[in-house]
């Protein structure tokens, strides 16, 4: 999937990008299953889900969705952000994407965005998939976290507030977004 592609899927939920690779990470053993860790306590979003499975197949009709999981939680987005990266067996998690001005990226870090400008980007997708969204709503700004994909366990973006595309609202509560 091509980083346009990983924008616009990720901003269609709550907006996101995705990342990669760091050096002096400890080896980690994976289960020989492709899995989803699920916060503890966070909700199914199967609408959410759904919808992005759905935005996956409008920008690529010949490509079958990732396996993609969307949860939401009360828990602050530091504390969700530190528990992937245990789980994933990752240091912790940066503060941002430069590490510190560090040669290598860091395979967990935080980062920021504006709700509005995502929103923006997804515009046309929104209309090809005739969702009524009224983007207008998507205010403010937010603080996410993305955490690096392993063998088998998904890349993990988390982020609050989030704008649920379904509802047309603004949403303070922690997203968790799973994909391949």
């Amino acid at each position: 999937m091509s980083k346009h592609s990983r924008t616009l899927l990720s901003a269609l939920l709550a907006v996101t990008a995705i990342f990669v690779s760091c050096k002096g990470e400890e080896e980690y053993a994976e289960p020989e299953a492709f899995s989803f860790v699920v916060y503890p306590g966070a909700r199914y979003l199967g609408q959410l889900t759904e919808k992005t499975k759905e935005a996956h197949k409008t920008m690529n009709p010949a490509v079958e969705p990732p396996p993609t999981a969307i949860y939401d939680t009360d828990a602050p987005v530091e504390q969700v952000a530190e528990y992937y990266a245990k789980q994933y067996g990752y240091k912790g998690v940066a503060p941002d994407m430069t590490n510190n001005l560090s040669a290598a990226k860091p395979q967990a870090y935080y980062r920021s965005g504006d709700l509005a400008a995502d929103q923006a980007v997804i515009a046309d997708l929104l209309k090809k998939m005739n969702m009524p969204t009224d983007t207008s709503k998507a205010q403010g700004t937010y603080k996410a976290a993305d955490i690096a994909p392993r063998p088998n366990r998904p890349r993990v973006t988390v982020q609050r507030p989030y704008f649920d595309v379904t509802t047309s609202q603004v949403v303070d509560r922690t997203l968790i977004l799973m994909s391949r």
